[in-house]
């Protein structure tokens, strides 16, 4: 019925259309056909009126006026009549210089439409000029109205006859178009309803047989599809039930997804699809991610230890693209109880080594004190007294990066200015660069304060300094300064030595890793001069890397927070 009706409407509005535009066009050519004959007799009665001397003016008058089927009037250039084809002139009063007379006495062609006061009805008046005045000719519009009015009646039958016509043609069609239509609803249904083996045959090459041809196919990739997603689906379940790490898919509504076996072995009750997440896990730090990713949309890290008894998991929560976030929660117990053990190693072995390795230093310089200028015992005891000074800085380095790593420090972080920073860098740095030759320049200084622990970012500069010293020389300056950052205040110290080849630069702040190996052990440093510095800036939640360039120098960049007015007065770690 919808269909029929739609027929009939777009029926009912062209003929209503075709009607109104034939009629409107068929009045504007009469119209511009009277308008224009009328216009020529009028040329043509004025002409006459300054060149016929054989006939009296009321004589042209008359003849012309009956001519033209037109009233007929001649007036001079102060209004007065001279002649009319149906009232006597003498009985008429002086004409008002109306449109069309005020045209032709500036010698002009006039016209005007307007309603005659005499006999009442609409008028076409044109008037021309001639020797001493106007000639106008008036045609009634009455015979135009009535020819209209024929025409309508004309145009409304045969608008009926077609309306009539096409809509018995249109029933048809929409009858037939609707139990095809009705066919591939039904079709659609059994798609929409997993029915995907369901087919649709439609012979006909029209624009509903395409479309019918159209779904038809969809349906079978569809069902191709669908069938390649549950078999990539079994996979990633396999594969997600296989990982040792446990993973959690949350819907945006807080609700579990889907979890994995591991996962499942680790909720206290095993989890329930389509429950509320707190319910399996109440981590504040795991919902506090799971909820971040999901809303901000963007990854979230967390360490989670009240998940199980003695145990802390490594939270990384990802949103979804539908919505929602998925956790994969990381067992790192084990790892941290090693890197635990690791370090307390490390420090322990330094605190041994350092007394031996004193004892060893001592007698050494005893020894080349008391041995003679020619001995030739005095080059191995130097050998041995710089080994042990260099073994010596390096259990230093050793127990200061594992109390920094395991938090064991303690800083005074406080709101320090970055200009100051730079300044007392530069000063305690200065002599040092110029023994080497080298020029100490600040280049920017920010006016901002910063969170940070002075001794612990002197010995950052220090390490920095130290490095570039080393093995930046060849530049012959370097240049520190402090800049405003996103967040924060990034300090840098750039060289223009030799540069650091691309592949050395993520590894660079790794503990006992050298870029030269044979050139480091001659400077005697000890490999862990960046390490150092890193740890300590990520205490002060800041971030430190480096960029370089083959033969266009190197430059080491740190970030330090902004200070705030609820800055803590101090925090785990401390002065190094």
């Amino acid at each position: 019925m919808r269909l029929l009706a739609a027929f009939v409407l777009v029926i009912a509005t062209a003929t209503a259309t075709i009607d109104f535009s034939t009629r409107r066009a068929w009045e504007s050519s009469l119209r511009q056909e009277i308008d224009r004959s009328l216009r020529q007799k009028t040329t043509m009665f004025a002409n006459r009126v300054n060149t016929d001397r054989g006939h009296s003016l009321q004589d042209i008058v008359s003849q012309e006026g009956q001519a033209a089927g037109a009233r007929a009037t001649v007036i001079d250039v102060t209004g007065k009549v001279l002649a009319d084809s149906e009232v006597a002139a003498s009985a008429m009063q002086n004409l008002p210089l109306s449109p069309e007379f005020a045209a032709a006495l500036k010698g002009e062609i006039g016209t005007d439409t307007r309603t005659n006061r005499t006999l009442g009805i609409d008028s076409l008046f044109v008037a021309a000029p001639v020797s001493g005045g106007a000639a106008r000719l008036a045609y009634p519009l009455s015979d135009l109205g009535a020819a209209t009015l024929q025409l309508r009646k004309t145009l409304l039958i045969g608008s009926a006859l077609a309306f009539l016509v096409a809509l018995v043609l249109a029933a048809a069609l929409a009858q037939f178009t609707a139990r095809r239509l009705q066919r591939i609803v039904e079709f659609a249904n059994k798609i929409a309803g997993g029915e995907l083996t369901a087919r649709i045959a439609e012979a006909s090459g029209d624009e509903i047989g395409q479309v019918a041809a159209a779904l038809d196919k969809t349906a079978r990739h569809v069902e191709n599809n669908f069938a390649s997603l549950r078999d990539g689906q079994r996979q990633l379940e396999t594969l997600l039930n296989s990982m040792e790490d446990a993973v959690i898919a949350v819907g945006p509504d807080d609700r579990v997804q889907w979890a994995n076996q591991r996962m499942n072995s680790l909720a206290p009750q095993r989890t329930r699809l389509n429950a509320p997440i707190v319910e399996t896990v109440r981590d504040p730090d795991f919902l506090r991610a799971v909820r971040g990713a999901s809303v901000a949309r963007k990854v979230f890290t967390a360490r989670a230890t009240s998940i199980l008894p003695g145990r802390t998991f490594d939270v990384t929560a990802a949103p979804m693209p539908g919505g929602g976030a998925v956790a994969v929660l990381r067992d790192l117990t084990e790892t941290e109880r090693v890197e635990k053990t690791r370090r307390d190693f490390i420090a322990n072995v330094s605190h041994e080594l350092r007394t031996p390795l004193t004892s060893i230093q001592g007698y050494a310089e005893t020894l080349l004190d008391i041995s003679p200028e020619n001995n030739h015992s005095r080059e191995f005891l130097e050998i041995i007294r710089k080994n042990a000074h260099r073994m010596s800085r390096l259990t230093e380095d050793l127990l200061t990066l594992a109390r920094v790593e395991s938090g064991e420090q303690r800083f005074d972080i406080q709101p320090v200015a970055a200009a100051e920073i730079l300044q007392e860098a530069v000063q305690n740095f200065r002599e040092l660069a110029r023994a080497h030759g080298i020029d100490l320049q600040v280049e920017d200084s920010a006016p901002d304060l910063v969170s940070a622990d002075r001794e612990a970012i002197h010995q950052v500069f220090s390490n920095l300094i130290d490095n570039a010293l080393k093995y930046a020389g060849s530049g012959r300056r370097l240049v520190l300064g402090a800049r405003r950052a996103e967040g924060g205040v990034e300090f840098y110290v750039c060289d223009f030595g030799p540069g650091i080849p691309f592949e050395h630069l993520p590894r660079l702040f790794e503990r006992f890793y050298r870029v030269d190996k044979a050139r480091s052990r001659e400077s005697g440093g000890t490999g862990l001069g960046l390490a150092i510095a890193k740890h300590i800036v990520l205490a002060h939640d800041g971030a430190i890397r480096a960029e370089s360039e083959l033969n266009h120098g190197s430059v080491f960049l740190f970030t330090l927070p902004l200070a705030t007015d609820s800055s803590p007065a101090s925090s785990s770690g401390g002065p190094v």
